[in-house]
Parts: C-alpha cells; structure tokens; sequence
C-alpha cells in the first residue's frame, strides 16, 4: 500500500520526529493493531498474576508465572531469530500469533469451565511465552522494513510507546473485568485481541525475497549469527548492561502482585492500577524522551534510569500506603522506558539486515532469560527471608550492575550513518 513519505527527519522538531514514523501507512495499522493486543496482554497478565495468588499462597508459585512467560527464551529464542533471517517474516508472524490465540483461549475455556489449577495455568503462560518468544526475533527484525533506516530509532521507540500505552490501559481495565466478572473472560479477550494483528499482517505485501540467507540451512545459520555476535565488542555493551538490570528489575514485576495483596491489602483493580501506572509512566518517559535523547548520550541515560527504577523497587519495599506506592510506579514507568528504548534501539540499529534477527534473538535471549531467572530468584528469596529483603537486594543489585558500564559503552545512535535503504509499503 502507498503512503506519502513524511518529511525529512533533519527539518522535524524533537517532537516531531518521534511520531513521524506513522507516517508510514502499514507500520501505523501495525502499530494500532499491536497497541490493541498487547491491550489484551496486560490484561492477561493481571489476571494470572491475580489468579495464581487466589489459586496458591506461596510468593514463589505467584513468581513462577513471570518466569513461565519468559523461560522459553532459553528454549526458542536462538532457533527463532534464525529462523526469522531464513523464512518468510510475514508467515512467521502469522503462525506465532495464531499459536498465542489458542494458548489463551485455551486457558480462558479451563478456568471459565473451573477446571484451572496452578499447574494448567504455568503451563499455558509456559506456551503463551513460547508464542512470544518465536514471535520476539521477526517483530522486531520486521520494523526496518516499515520505514527508512533515519526513522527507526523513533520508529523503536514508538513501539515501545505502544506497548506502554497498553501497559497503562490494560491493567486497570483487566482489573475491572475481572471485578465484575473473573479471569476466564479476561484470558478469551486477550485471545481476541490477537486477531487485529493478524488481520494486518495477512493484508501486509510482504516481499518475502528481500530477506537474505533464505537457503541457508538452520544450523549454518544460528551458528553465523553467535559468530556475529561474539565478534561484535560494540553489541556486547548492550547485551551485558541489558541482562544485568533485567536480573535485578524483574523483582519488582515478579513480586508486585504479592505487595500489591499482603502488603497493600490491595484487590485485583489496585493491583491493575498499580501497573497502570508503570505504563502512564513509560508513555510519559516516551514523550520526554526524544529531547533528552539529542542531549544526553545512551549511557548517562540508562545510568539515570537505572537509578531511577532502583529508587522505585526501595519504595515497593518500604512503603505500605497505596498511594506512595503508586507514585513510585508512576516513577518507576519513566524509568523502565528510558532503559528498555535506549537498550532496544541500540541492539535494533547496529547489526546488518542479513543478521539482525539474529543478532536480536541474543539480545532477547540475555534480557529475558536474566527476567526468568530473576524471578524464580527474587521469589525464592521472598519465600525464604521476605518481600523487603528480596526487593532491597535487588535494587543493590541493579546499582551495582552500574560498574560494567565504565568501560561497556553504548553505540550513540545519533551518529549512525544510515547505509541501507528500506523499502516502505
């Protein structure tokens, strides 16, 4: 589909340039579709993360549900970002997105039927982790074929605006779904929402050609892609710091549930509240952050926001008030966006097309794998010797994964030559 190409990013304000991407006719209707979906993400997430604490009382089992969702990177993500260099992106999608339907829906079936117990339910988020981490690698590979290279920093970062609108809208409506009704038709609106997606991409005019290494075999190329990988000093910056605050952000996400319900006596519509605003913090962190990006380097922000979400995980720990709480959320939103864009757009702006699936599969591998086991981690140690040393200890931790970036730089984004065009549809 043809679109009018919007104007050179170098005569656009700040502001400007952060939206210019919907410009670009299909990564809007993707854009739009993925917004509604992960809508219907959240509002899943809220309510097993709720349900698990209704169907168990162990701060572990509660934990547990984090770690299903991510633990299939260190299954899949390797085989599914070469895959994503060697198969048709578009099919790929197709099919990652139909598998996560019928994983929720399936899970929505079981508890509306009342036949969920814990272990029906890691299991399937198990399977939706899965879908996620199959789709994760062609996702994220797919963005620079929407719009030209001098775009996709802000293309990336809107995507992650995106996701943060969701994230601000659908635990609160999750929440509220679940007061008036129970997880069962949370879990078959969120197998709902993957149809826009799906919609979009089957109407996408994919060139499939385009992509290279189409003949290579899977093994040949996973193997190219960890030889990319190892030999690329610059990427092992972002691949280091991003799996060292993963390792100790993912206490907050694991155990907020838990605080949220012994700590805050909270129901499910204050807990989806409290992730609400994680999420209206990154959309406001998103929208500060194409200035502060032309004025500050990648790494005094990731510094600045790894402070930040440290300050954010004390707060959980130590205050019993919701609504102190909930402005630490507020504050720990702005946090996580400043991170994860900055993290993000330097892994999706310096590998080749040939492997940057690849490349990102590592990429995903390293920070949700370090989210996976940071759970279980942080869960176990609740478990063990309770909520405030669990979260006190993981915000030492991510203070101290601060040293590497001494002599670990960021890739600066601003200067990256753009060197491929991009065919946009």
């Amino acid at each position: 589909m043809g679109t009018p190409g919007p104007v050179a990013a170098s005569a656009r304000g700040p502001v400007s340039r952060a939206w210019s991407p919907l410009g670009y006719a299909l990564f809007r209707a993707l854009w739009i579709a993925s917004v509604a979906s992960n809508i219907g993400t959240w509002m899943h997430t809220v309510g097993a993360s709720w349900l698990m604490t209704t169907l168990a009382a162990s701060p572990l089992l509660v934990a547990l549900v984090q770690t299903a969702t991510t633990l299939p990177v260190f299954l899949a993500s390797v085989p599914a970002g070469a895959l994503a260099d060697l198969v048709d992106r578009r099919r790929m999608l197709l099919f990652t997105q139909t598998w996560m339907l019928a994983a929720a829906a399936t899970l929505g079936v079981l508890t509306m039927s009342g036949h969920i117990h814990p272990w029906w339910l890691l299991g399937l988020t198990f399977a939706l982790g899965l879908g996620a981490t199959m789709n994760g690698p062609a996702w994220a590979a797919a963005i620079p074929e929407l719009v030209p290279r001098a775009e996709l920093p802000a293309a990336v970062a809107l995507n992650s605006v995106g996701f943060n609108i969701a994230r601000a809208v659908g635990p609160a409506l999750g929440g509220l779904i679940m007061g008036f009704s129970n997880a069962g038709v949370v879990f078959l609106l969120n197998a709902a929402s993957f149809l826009g997606v799906i919609v979009v991409l089957w109407r996408w005019p994919h060139d499939a050609s385009a992509q290279t290494g189409r003949n290579e075999a899977l093994g040949p190329a996973m193997r190219a892609g960890l030889r990319y990988v190892r030999g690329a000093p610059s990427y092992h910056a972002v691949l280091i710091r991003a799996g060292l605050f993963s390792l100790g952000g993912s206490a907050l996400w694991a155990l907020l549930p838990v605080v949220a319900r012994t700590q805050l006596n909270s129901t499910e519509t204050g807990y989806g509240i409290l992730l609400g605003c994680l999420g209206t913090g990154s959309v406001i962190g998103a929208a500060i952050l194409a200035p502060l990006r032309s004025r500050y380097s990648p790494d005094q922000l990731v510094a600045s926001g790894v402070v930040l979400f440290a300050a954010a995980t004390t707060a959980l720990a130590l205050l019993h008030r919701f609504a102190p709480v909930a402005l630490a959320m507020l504050l720990g939103g702005v946090a996580w966006m400043t991170v994860m864009s900055t993290f993000n757009v330097c892994a999706q702006v310096e590998p080749p097309a040939w492997v940057r699936a690849r490349a990102l599969s590592y990429y995903l591998l390293v920070f949700q794998g370090a989210l996976a086991v940071g759970s279980g981690a942080w869960g176990a140690l609740a478990d063990r010797f309770g909520l405030r040393a669990a979260l006190l200890s993981a915000a030492a931790a991510m203070i101290a994964g601060l040293a590497p970036a001494i002599r670990l730089h960021l890739v600066d984004t601003q200067f990256v030559v753009p060197t491929e065009t991009t065919s946009v549809q």
